[in-house]
């Protein structure tokens, strides 16, 4: 089993900045297949960034290139997402996932409003 626990989320002003972090513990061995995924009201949930599973590459879906960076910490287990330059579409809940050879793991999510 793996558990994710997210934290770092909140309401932030567009053009504002958050980071996200998500501590993994469990059976992991390596931050590769970690990632984030968010979800807006009425919405399916959608890949945001990740590292791949093998390799360890970085993917992001277009809507935030050049404006989220994940980031991560092998020794912790943790991965970090740093959003800049917020907008009000980014409004959503994000969840932290984590994706081994059996199956996908999901932490309980943070919430992220961008408003003025």
């Amino acid at each position: 089993q793996v558990q994710l626990v997210e934290s770092g989320g909140g309401l932030v002003q567009p053009g504002g900045s958050l980071r996200l972090s998500c501590a993994a513990s469990g059976s992991i061995f390596t931050t590769n297949g970690m990632g984030w995924y968010r979800q807006a009201p009425g919405k399916q949930r959608e890949l945001v960034a990740m590292f791949s599973s093998v390799g360890g590459y970085t993917n992001y879906v277009d809507s935030v290139k050049g404006r989220f960076t994940i980031s991560r910490d092998n020794a912790k287990n943790t991965v970090y997402l740093q959003m800049n330059s917020l907008k009000p579409e980014d409004t959503a809940v994000y969840y932290c996932s984590y994706i081994d050879s059996r199956r996908r793991y999901w932490g309980q999510g943070t919430q992220v409003t961008v408003s003025s």
